[in-house]
């Protein structure tokens, strides 16, 4: 029986989507922009050998028109590529993979202001009493990085929690581990998930951190607590039917824990990678292995570090030739991203573009997918390699 993985490169845009201007996103390219500061830099220009030869380019090129000139569009290509455009209405986390395992979300997320206090009183008042806190420190919108430098000493000094959102509908809140302690952090995480609810926000994410003013860090330890998917997602039916959905990294957070069967996480994009040979290694036939590479996003997208995107990029490729040597006959190797969040963008926040899509196997055969107009045909796609039933949406585009 086949198997299926899909790896999801966090962030990995590879051009403006048609709807980017309703985003303030029109010319982002996470992709392009990465490969052109690359141009300047001593190591030479952006070089993915293996993604290239999967026809990342030619992507690029449905995507854009053009691809970056480090990246061939032309073949012969060892696998099939395309470019997909999300029809979700937000351009977040959750809303892509929701969208990728067959669930779009077309209702609109709810969003705190772009202010001062940009929290009702009410939530905060709720959550300060319910958790015993002496306040909140924060309140607005911020990068995580800024915040800590901001905050954190005066987080250390009165025992207040940092909470922050973002362009995103999310409430994030961040703490010291040892000062606050990690396992308080998570509760209080977990009665605010509660609390957001009624305001309709798809994550509440806790931001553990460590070290002094002047050298805060943020830890592996983050958290997410999302809303769970509004239907069934191909995680969902493939658990439904006995298979084996193995989750990698925050996939297990984005769903809610709903559809998985196991789930592994690791600090890093090459521990991540790591895990996710060792799924190759044991997952049985009819499994789904679905992983997320954050630092892609959290790392450089979010702060806008197009040379660092890069390194994470090549050291992510140089190791795709370690995932080919392990497929079996029939196993299928879906490679994607959820959104864009352009390291040259104005601002912090993830941009609208369309994403690759890179299938390749033992017995797929090379050829151009075109523009897809979901990423629901990912979805579609692993459904009819697995021998689920079709979902609602989207095409697939393997046989």
């Amino acid at each position: 029986m086949p198997r299926a993985l899909v790896l999801v490169l966090d962030s990995f845009g590879i051009g403006s989507a048609p709807d980017a201007a309703d985003f303030g996103d029109a010319g982002a390219d996470t992709l392009g922009h990465v490969a052109a500061a690359c141009r300047a830099r001593p190591e030479g220009p952006l070089a993915l050998p293996n993604l290239a030869s999967l026809g990342l380019g030619a992507a690029a090129r449905l995507a854009t028109g053009a691809a970056p000139s480090e990246l061939p569009a032309e073949g012969p290509f060892a696998g099939a590529f395309g470019a997909a455009r999300e029809v979700s209405r937000g351009k977040d986390t959750p809303s892509g993979h929701w969208e990728m395992m067959g669930v779009p979300v077309r209702f609109d997320w709810g969003y705190f202001p772009d202010r001062e206090a940009c929290f009702p009183a009410p939530l905060i008042d709720a959550l300060v009493t319910r958790c015993g806190l002496p306040g909140v420190l924060g309140e607005r919108h911020a990068s995580g990085t800024e915040i800590l430098a901001d905050l954190g000493a005066a987080h250390l000094a009165t025992g207040k929690p940092i909470v922050y959102t973002s362009a995103d509908s999310v409430f994030q809140i961040a703490a010291h581990e040892a000062a606050f302690g990690l396992e308080r952090l998570y509760e209080v995480c977990r009665v605010a998930r509660e609390l957001v609810d009624g305001y309709n926000i798809g994550r509440v994410i806790a931001r553990p951190f460590v070290g002094a003013p002047g050298a805060f860090a943020r830890t592996a330890n983050r958290k997410d607590y999302a809303t769970p998917p509004p239907a069934p997602t191909l995680l969902d039916r493939l658990k439904a039917a006995g298979r084996e959905v193995i989750a990698i990294g925050k996939i297990g957070d984005i769903f809610a824990h709903r559809g998985t069967t196991q789930e592994r996480k690791a600090a890093g994009d090459m521990a991540l990678f790591d895990l996710t040979l060792e799924a190759v290694a044991e997952a049985p036939s009819g499994s789904l292995t679905f992983a997320n590479f954050v630092d892609f996003d959290t790392l450089y997208g979010h702060r806008r570090d197009p040379l660092g995107y890069a390194a994470a990029l090549e050291a992510w490729d140089a190791r795709l030739p370690e995932l080919l040597a392990r497929l079996r006959p029939m196993d299928v190797v879906v490679v994607t991203a959820d959104h864009g969040c352009d390291p040259t963008w104005t601002g912090t926040d993830h941009t609208r573009e369309w994403v690759p899509v890179l299938a390749f196997g033992p017995g797929v055969q090379p050829r151009d997918l075109g523009r897809r107009d979901t990423f629901a045909d990912v979805a579609q796609t692993v459904a009819r390699h697995l021998g689920i039933a079709p979902l609602p949406e989207g095409r697939a585009f393997l046989p």
